[in-house]
């Protein structure tokens, strides 16, 4: 009987820290969103209600795509702007990625950064809403095998490139903070009906005092394949606005070899880490397979591609600021020398430099595009 009352105490004593646990987290949570909503009155994005989120999707009417995170259905505005409203199913994860991509893109205003019109926070009832893109996210035109058969011109890939890199230029020099993005790639692009390019899902984002030149970041955020090295290496340099070079770097990359940047099923080793492989090609001289491409298309590639490799160099130190990687695409491509050749991991005490830190995704928000393809 003893035995049988100890479990039982036992039990209930677990039990009871549970719901502790879980009313503790959720408490947080709310007192972060208790906060958030005090001072979101300096941002720029409209607070709705839930009824304006039904009216201005007609009760949902039209759903343009899912994900872990929720769903995207079309919207329009009384003033007819059609937006792109995404319902979240939330968490204390992703909740704190509400607010980064609120707080974030509320304060700034670019061009080539995709705006937020308007969010909602009521009870269970989040939501996101931004511009309507009518062509979609990147990737879509960039890994043809994903059932897009339109390939866009490479004179377009160009201004594309050049498009994103001034976006991210603005985020690190051109507010008041500095904003490091840490989540981007092909899928995190949209394209507005002129395919005018606009960086987007900020959950990962971090706002830095423009003073500091190193941050600290104890998880490695992003989407492998395009996260900096030092978020996983301790000795190659910290951690800084130099991690979104590199994942620039990987993005033109993709967009120059239509493929993913890590290939693990490809046949040869040299070709599981792209950069590796195209630099040997560039180095013997090969060119990218670029069909009837004219002269100066070529050049646009040759362009993208020492830019690139530049920017994919594994110490940050290595790598170019996003304002002289701009001025190298936009420069004349004879000006341009080779980088040393990108490699996929630190040579330099291999195994003590590794960090063993959790990845933060963006999953968690969900990477679906604005009009849901």
């Amino acid at each position: 009987m003893i035995i049988i009352r100890r479990a039982v105490i036992g039990i209930l004593c677990l039990f009871a820290y549970l719901i502790y646990k879980f009313r503790r987290r959720h408490l947080s949570l709310d007192d972060d969103i208790e906060e958030f909503l005090h001072n979101y009155q300096n941002l720029r994005p409209i607070k709705y209600t839930y009824s304006d989120i039904k009216k201005m999707t007609h009760n949902f009417k039209h759903k343009l795509g899912q994900g872990g995170f929720g769903s995207v259905y079309k919207g329009k505005l009384r003033s007819g702007h059609i937006v792109a409203v995404k319902m979240l199913v939330m968490s204390k994860a992703n909740g704190q990625d509400f607010i980064n991509e609120v707080a974030t893109i509320g304060r700034i205003h670019h061009v080539n950064v995709v705006r937020l019109v308007g969010f909602c926070i009521q009870r269970s009832k989040w939501a996101l809403i931004y511009d309507y893109m009518p062509n979609g996210s990147l990737d879509k035109f960039v890994f043809l095998d994903q059932g897009n058969n339109i390939p866009l011109s490479w004179e377009r890939l160009y201004k594309i490139a050049l498009g994103v890199g001034r976006g991210i230029k603005y985020l690190h020099q051109g507010c008041d903070m500095q904003i490091l993005h840490f989540d981007i790639k092909p899928h995190n692009i949209l394209l507005d009906e002129d395919f005018t390019p606009k960086v987007s899902d900020f959950g990962l984002a971090k706002l830095y005092s423009t003073d500091e030149s190193i941050v600290p970041v104890t998880v490695a955020r992003g989407t492998l394949g395009y996260i900096a090295p030092e978020l996983f290496y301790k000795n190659i340099g910290g951690v800084s606005f130099k991690a979104d070079v590199y994942s620039f770097g990987m993005l033109l990359l993709e967009m120059v070899g239509k493929r993913k940047n890590v290939n693990a099923f490809a046949k040869h080793s040299s070709q599981i880490y792209f950069p590796s492989w195209i630099y040997d090609r560039y180095d013997q001289g090969e060119d990218m397979e670029m069909g009837d491409a004219t002269e100066d298309e070529k050049k646009y590639v040759r362009k993208m591609v020492i830019v690139a490799l530049w920017c994919v160099q594994m110490k940050p130190v290595d790598r170019p600021l996003m304002s002289k990687t701009l001025e190298m695409l936009e420069g004349e491509i004879e000006l341009l020398k080779m980088p040393p050749k990108p490699t996929l991991w630190s040579t330099e005490n291999h195994e003590q430099s590794m960090v063993e830190v959790p990845i933060s995704s963006s999953n968690s928000m969900g990477t679906i595009s604005l009009n849901g393809r």
